[in-house]
């Protein structure tokens, strides 16, 4: 249980299935889009991984300028995807990988009763369209929790670089391992843990994802629904609602509609990774 946990909690995606709030920033981020912002042709805007604040959680580190350089090169594109919109499909071509520059997405599939099954949520410096490698098209489908904008890589080009850049190629390399260890994760999750288990086990990750990105440590407002959470944690929206009920009661957290704050982290550590007593 604790080495799992760790993989939770250190995955740069996790629960990477880890994309779905945002909170109070410590410092600024990249602007987020505004209400409504018309979708883009991808190739209208041309992007500069080097200038990028984001470039430390999706791009390795430790390149030289002219590195840097190739590597800018890398992106053909940004893209906006408004609030709602599918970024790609399943069963949709396999062309590029997409770096999250603002906002949140779900990933998702069609269950055999034709319910959609969350199988995660990504947030601003991961990447996205990974499942499209294995057989050239994707496996599910990618939802903008809120009005977005990726950078568009073409996998052609990164393998191509790859072989010039040994660093990229590693950092490909990482990103697919963690992948690996995030479905690991989740397979544990829902597995072997109880609703508040799943829940706790939650909530730290997004806090320690968004705190990477500058954002509290301690609050955050919920991206996706209750219905959402529990599609993805394997739990019945009911459950979901009692467990955050629960939490309430007990002063772990404070929840004001999808705005939550979390009072008692130690708490919800010792839930997920509970303490044995002599």
């Amino acid at each position: 249980m604790t080495t799992a946990i760790i993989h939770l909690h250190h995955g740069n995606t996790m629960l990477d299935h880890a994309a779905l709030t945002t909170a109070t920033p410590a410092k600024p981020l990249s602007p987020q889009l505004p209400a409504g912002a018309a979708a883009l042709h991808p190739h209208t805007i041309k992007v500069a991984c080097s200038n990028c604040n984001l470039r430390e959680l999706c791009m390795p580190l430790g390149l030289s300028a002219a590195e840097l350089d190739k590597i800018d090169d890398v992106v053909a594109s940004r893209r906006k995807i408004k609030r709602g919109s599918t970024l790609f499909r399943n069963g949709e071509k396999f062309t590029s990988l997409f770096a999250i520059r603002t906002g949140f997405f779900k990933t998702c599939v069609a269950s055999e009763d034709g319910r959609d099954q969350v199988t995660g949520f990504q947030m601003a410096g991961e990447i996205v369209g990974l499942d499209g490698i294995v057989n050239d098209h994707h496996t599910c489908d990618a939802v903008a929790l809120e009005d977005a904008e990726v950078c568009v890589m073409p996998f052609d080009r990164i393998e191509e670089l790859s072989r010039e850049v040994n660093s990229l190629q590693r950092h490909v390399h990482k990103i697919m391992s963690r992948e690996i260890v995030r479905e690991n994760g989740v397979m544990l999750l829902l597995g072997s843990m109880r609703a508040e288990e799943r829940l706790a086990a939650f909530l730290l990750n997004l806090v320690q994802r968004l705190h990477a990105r500058g954002f509290s440590q301690s609050e955050l407002v919920l991206r996706m629904t209750r219905e959402e959470i529990g599609s993805y944690l394997g739990l019945k929206l009911e459950t979901v609602s009692r467990t955050f009920s629960k939490f309430v009661d007990d002063g772990i957290v404070e929840v004001k509609q999808r705005h939550v704050r979390i009072l008692n982290t130690e708490a919800l550590k010792d839930i997920v990774n509970p303490k044995v007593c002599n």
